[in-house]
């Protein structure tokens, strides 16, 4: 996937700054984008992710939850079966049937979300005309929408936005309302707890987050609408934000003390916070960041990562563990690099980091050996086959899983990247 704002790149082999990166278009693995439903059936306390497709993918879905024997997660997996390839049933006949079975066994849900897969994508069934006629039958007390989390060609933090992208085209429209704010990125609840509380400090009261823990509580949008992203991956949403009339606030995600702090002033400048104010109210948390982070600095410091293509996190983790850890990068590489939601944390680091977008695992593989890095931030794929060569590795998954963002979590974050790097060291000790 591409568009027409992605840094373009040169070939060859070596690795350049943002302006000129390595564009690599060969072999890649990628997580399935249906994972994203972890994290956003957890964010959703009202919604059902109703998956279409094998059973491959209920099975994935399963085993990468890790669900309890005495939960009930709000998602599940309409399978199709091999009667319905043969065309002995009519697909959407029986998708309704599991819908009515779905919303009669589970009252509670408002809002149920059709999600495409592989499967479904294949056979050509259209999940959005579907939705709208289920939609027709069930609202106004329930909202159906779908969208794609289909593996295909994807990395797996793309299905939130493509999530994401279908809730702003369902959002109310408003040309009349003050300026307001929108955070838009799933975060854990700790951490939008915390940055609503310093917005309200800071005199910022109209502030909505996206996605909402409630479909019920989906914010209006119009041309007074400021978003700023909490994720760097929502390429999608941005463009659909824009299309309503929002006006994005630029800025590095909020990562870490430094990230964390241009966030808010980039908000408090939109909003006219006078500076004064500013300083005082978060320089309580900026402390209390520093403090964590230099805890596990020591461990960090000098130290060489090289960080594979996986969740499009790669730069602003880069960032972070550059400037606040004093680490080295090697090679930042991403799915996917968007200039425009890239800049301020390329701002923010040297002009020749090595830089590459896209995929090709070999040439990869062969330059993370030749570098020899202390750190090496990758999918779960190459995680163990790095570890069994000796070499330390973090999983780039637990940084959508895990809370991160915010100055209370920046220690948090500081210690993803020493974990792994202390157990290595105990490891050698031990041999």
């Amino acid at each position: 996937m591409s568009a027409p704002d992605l840094a373009s790149a040169p070939g060859g082999e070596a690795c350049g700054s943002v302006a000129a990166p390595l564009r690599q278009r060969g072999q890649h693995e990628v997580f399935c984008g249906l994972t994203s439903i972890i994290w956003l059936h957890r964010k959703m306390q009202d919604a059902f992710f109703l998956i279409v497709g094998s059973r491959t993918c209920a099975h994935l879905m399963q085993s990468a939850a890790g669900v309890m024997i005495f939960a009930e997660p709000r998602f599940g997996t309409a399978i199709i079966e091999e009667r319905d390839l043969a065309g002995m049933a009519d697909m959407n006949d029986e998708l309704d049937k599991v819908v009515e079975r779905l919303l009669a066994r589970r009252p509670d849900i408002r809002m149920l979300v059709l999600v495409g897969s592989c499967p479904s994508e294949v056979i050509k069934l259209d999940l959005d005309r579907a939705a709208q006629r289920l939609n027709r039958a069930h609202a106004p007390e329930r909202r159906v929408l779908s969208y794609s989390g289909s593996g295909i060609e994807t990395t797996f933090t793309q299905g939130e936005d493509n999530f994401l992208t279908a809730l702003v085209r369902d959002m109310p429209q408003t040309d009349t309302a003050p300026a307001s704010l929108l955070v838009v990125g799933a975060m854990a609840d700790v951490a939008e707890d915390q940055f609503e509380r310093i917005f309200r400090s800071l005199g910022i009261e109209d502030v909505a987050f996206l996605p909402a823990r409630r479909s019920t509580d989906l914010p209006s949008i119009g041309p007074d609408t400021r978003y700023i992203l909490a994720q760097p991956y929502l390429s999608a949403t941005v463009t659909e934000l824009e299309r309503r009339g929002a006006t994005r606030i630029e800025a590095p995600m909020p990562l870490g003390e430094e990230g964390t702090t241009a966030w808010l002033r980039a908000v408090a400048d939109t909003f006219d916070v006078p500076a004064e104010k500013f300083d005082a109210i978060t320089g309580p948390g900026r402390e209390r960041a520093r403090k964590a982070i230099a805890h596990y600095r020591g461990a960090l410091e000098g130290k060489r990562v090289f960080l594979f293509p996986d969740s499009q996190l790669e730069p602003a983790i880069a960032r972070f563990l550059h400037r606040e850890a004093g680490a080295e990068i090697v090679e930042i590489g991403t799915p996917f690099l968007h200039k425009a939601i890239t800049a301020p944390e390329f701002a923010l680091l040297p002009d020749s980091v090595a830089v590459s977008e896209g995929q090709d695992v070999d040439r990869q593989i062969e330059r993370c050996r030749a570098a020899d890095p202390d750190l090496i931030v990758c999918g779960m794929g190459l995680g163990n086959p790095f570890e069994a060569e000796g070499r330390a590795t973090k999983w780039s998954i637990e940084l959508v899983f895990s809370p991160i963002h915010g100055y209370e979590q920046a220690g948090d974050l500081a210690e993803l990247f020493a974990r792994p790097l202390g157990r290595r060291a105990a490891l050698e000790v031990a041999v």
